[in-house]
């Protein structure tokens, strides 16, 4: 069958050394210079496009100030750009449904952060960092037979 081997400088090049290659994350941008992501928070979804622009920034066809009143929503939504000090630079476009507006505001977030990466590679390690590009997974827990919400119990009667 197979001859012994002696050493492993006899196998040639067979046997490569080394660490595999990193996955290289490259710039995705469609034909109209935009880039595109999805982001998701509880049962909200955002489509996010972004491109170099004046720093306008619109949801579901209006200002995001109209649509996230709360200055709360506005600072969450404005994180990624502050933290890759990008305020300013893209005009953003946003189509957001589902959920409530706490949960489209971290759709929008999650959405903003990828599709910054898309556009510019080299900043996904300052993202990644934040913690922005992570999808946070909680959900709702669903009710169960028996009970009168997902953990709670009816009351209690003795008689």
């Amino acid at each position: 069958m197979a001859e012994n081997l002696q050493s492993l400088s006899e196998l040639g090049g067979a046997v490569q050394t080394g660490q595999p290659e990193a996955p290289r994350h490259v710039k995705k941008v469609d034909a109209q210079g935009r880039a595109y992501a999805t982001g998701k928070r509880k049962d909200a979804v955002a489509r996010v496009w972004i491109r170099p622009g004046s720093g306008k920034v619109e949801i579901n066809k209006r200002p995001f100030e109209v649509y996230f009143a709360r200055p709360v929503l506005r600072m969450i939504l404005e994180q990624p750009l502050n933290v890759a000090q990008r305020k300013g630079q893209y005009d953003v476009i946003v189509t957001v449904a589902g959920g409530g507006l706490s949960g489209q505001a971290g759709a929008v977030r999650h959405g903003l952060s990828k599709a910054l990466t898309y556009f510019e590679p080299e900043l996904r390690g300052v993202l990644k960092k934040g913690g922005f590009l992570t999808r946070d997974s909680r959900v709702v827990e669903r009710k169960k037979y028996g009970r009168a919400k997902a953990r709670r119990s009816f009351q209690f009667s003795k008689r």
